[in-house]
């Protein structure tokens, strides 16, 4: 029955970008009795779940970028030799079995998956992309929140937002109270988690004598540049690195 697996053999080509979205996290949110409209300790999951994709999954992503409950994960050499089925299975499930964990859930969670081409001179272009639709997640996010406070139901709130133009939106959320230029940047600009490599130097015992050796960690950034900004453009060309 091999023959029937019709895409087992599929394969991508480095670089690429895994785009990992949680599956009905509307529901979930409710669940956990998250605190609108962001809550810190979600976030920090997140971010964990991205730190451990990177040094824990055997995966070895270069870099995560995650706001809301979307983490886009940029790959400049892929395992499974690239194989399209297993990179988005194994990434999705990695993923929601690591949020359970950080967030002690009873509840079943579930990320879809999929993967963006890219070249290298697009890969800026991709996170500039994305860092946009943080920041329209977080215009969206306050103005719901100040609408249901206002007494609309989501859906209403949801309606009435729909196509407003950031102007009116800034407008809307000044007018009770929420300046949201002064919002807490990673709220505003996303989440960034990379590994870093570094070189220590000590005593070798097999050598028996002092040498240099690479070390790694992975760092977290919440206080991120605008990508797009000449400081985010370069920070984006030391991160994003060719295959």
């Amino acid at each position: 029955m091999r023959h029937r697996e019709l895409f087992s053999n599929l394969v991508a080509l480095p670089p690429i970008f895994l785009r990992l979205d949680g599956r009905t996290f509307h529901r979930v949110a409710e669940t956990w009795h998250l605190e609108r409209p962001f809550d810190a300790r979600f976030a920090d999951a997140m971010a964990r779940v991205c730190a451990r994709l990177i040094s824990d999954s055997g995966l070895s992503p270069d870099a995560a970028y995650t706001f809301s409950d979307e983490i886009n994960l940029y790959f400049s050499h892929l395992p499974f030799n690239g194989r399209v089925e297993k990179l988005d299975s194994v990434c999705a499930s990695f993923a929601a079995s690591a949020l359970s964990i950080e967030m002690e859930s009873t509840e079943p969670i579930s990320f879809d998956a999929r993967i963006i081409h890219v070249i290298p001179e697009m890969a800026p272009e991709y996170l500039i992309q994305r860092q946009g639709e943080a920041w329209r997640n977080h215009l969206n996010a306050y103005c719901q929140y100040a609408l249901m406070k206002d007494g609309m139901s989501r859906k209403e709130a949801a309606s009435f937002l729909k196509g407003r133009p950031s102007r009116e939106m800034h407008e809307l959320a000044f007018k009770r109270g929420i300046n949201l230029a002064l919002t807490p940047a990673w709220q505003r600009r996303g989440i960034l988690v990379q590994k870093r490599t570094y070189m220590v130097r000590g005593f070798n015992p097999k050598l028996g004598k002092m040498a240099e050796s690479v070390r790694s960690e992975v760092v977290t950034g919440r206080d991120l540049p605008v990508f797009a900004s000449p400081e985010g453009r370069a920070l984006l060309a030391s991160l994003l690195r060719s295959p």
